[in-house]
């Protein structure tokens, strides 16, 4: 589970840059480059085989217990929300995704102090996001929001990416991996659900104006002061191993995706679709590069280009590659319409946070929230008695199987209703 910072990134479609994602600013510790080898020569570090498979989401944790007198399954409770419930299997589990987050965050620019700050924030922080979910998710169905046709728009995303013939096919991979086909899917739905709330309820609410946009340009001019560099994405078509005639077929495909982004379809989506490379998933985003940072053909080709600026199908020892110019910056300081949407997406995200957080803190105190002791929510919560009782469709979530729970008793404000 990320924390509110990353889920308002993730979960909120930005109205204010457009449909692009505007190009970052170099800093001092970028993370890594994908390589791009020289048309018709493979680099140094090339593997011999086809990059491997993106591997579908790893197994959950599992906390039951046995209940020695009865031998039934009970699952500990650490919260409640309203009518739903927080298991402590939920809660590990997020307390792992955020260990995970962290080293993905980090990527190896981190020293391990500073790893192990970030992980112990970012659990610290682990009930307090899963309540965060369960609320937003809670609002999203009081408003009657639907969004069916993109899960399953998201779902099939998932078998292209991961290269299978079919939704079944989908299907017995996440079983094989020890996931519930149900679970895994409303895990997709819950996400959505929760960037639609929020886009609707907080981010339709955030406007920047253009006075603003000018005022931080001004103050910050040294900011746009760049070497001449382009930002790429890459639609990569990936010929290892393969013969002759599979050769062919993928050159045509290669020239099928490029038909189609010039026929006006959107690059990061066609890039989803059709690249092999390993920053598909991302639209094929590479990030920006300098002049000497591309082999001299790479170079040669896409510096002349202009921002949107799409390079013809280029042949190389790994297969066949497509590469369009997001923007082109020239030297020197660069111009407010250059760095508009990046301005505007930075002040955005600067405003998103504390309105998410107010958001939620209203919710919440419209809400019935009990923790239970010895758990700790970073947003705040009451902690109650814990008695056992029996599961009921009122308190429990629908899963299958008939499970014993251990339920909090209500708050003692509530005792007398």
């Amino acid at each position: 589970m990320r924390n509110l910072a990353v889920i308002a990134a993730l979960f909120v479609a930005l109205p204010l840059a457009a449909q692009q994602p505007a190009p970052p600013a170099p800093t001092q510790n970028p993370p890594p480059k994908p390589t791009l080898e020289k048309p018709d020569e493979a680099p140094a570090d090339a593997p011999d085989t086809a990059p491997a498979k993106k591997p579908l989401p790893a197994k959950k944790p599992t906390a039951a217990a046995v209940s020695p007198t009865e031998g039934k399954v009970v699952e500990e409770i650490v919260a409640r929300v309203n009518n739903e419930v927080i298991t402590r299997s939920e809660f590990e589990h997020s307390k792992v995704s955020a260990e995970e987050d962290a080293k993905n965050d980090c990527q190896n620019r981190c020293t391990p102090e500073q790893l192990r700050m970030r992980i112990e924030d970012l659990q610290k922080n682990a009930l307090r996001d899963l309540i965060d979910q369960s609320l937003l998710v809670q609002r999203a169905k009081d408003m009657g929001v639907s969004v069916e046709p993109d899960v399953i728009k998201q779902l099939d995303q998932i078998r292209i990416e991961n290269k299978l013939p079919s939704m079944e096919a989908l299907e017995e991979a996440v079983s094989k991996q020890g996931l519930n086909w149900e679970d895994f899917k409303n895990n997709i739905r819950n996400g959505l659900l929760t960037k639609k709330v929020i886009g609707s309820e907080v981010g339709s609410h955030i406007s920047i104006s253009k006075e603003e946009i000018q005022k931080y340009y001004d103050d910050h001019k040294q900011e746009f002061m760049r070497p001449e560099q382009v930002v790429l994405r890459s639609i990569e078509v990936n010929t290892t191993g393969k013969d002759e005639a599979e050769v062919v077929e993928l050159k045509k495909k290669a020239e099928t995706a490029l038909k189609r982004v010039q026929d006006g379809e959107d690059f990061g989506e066609i890039a989803k679709r059709y690249s092999d490379g390993a920053t598909a998933k991302q639209g094929g985003y590479l990030g920006p590069y300098k002049r000497g940072e591309l082999s001299k053909e790479l170079e040669d080709d896409v510096f002349q280009l202009k921002k949107n600026g799409l390079t013809a199908v280029i042949e190389t020892k790994q297969g066949f590659l497509i590469m369009q110019v997001m923007e082109h910056y020239d030297e020197g300081e660069q111009s407010l319409s250059k760095v508009d949407n990046e301005i505007q997406n930075k002040l955005y995200e600067q405003r998103m946070e504390p309105a998410l957080r107010e958001y939620l803190k209203t919710l919440r105190e419209e809400s019935y929230v009990v923790i239970k002791p010895g758990y700790q929510d970073a947003a705040g919560g009451s902690n109650s008695e814990i008695q056992e009782v029996s599961a009921t469709p009122e308190v429990t979530k629908s899963k299958k199987g008939h499970k014993k729970y251990l339920l909090f008793g209500k708050r003692a404000a509530d005792s007398g209703a």
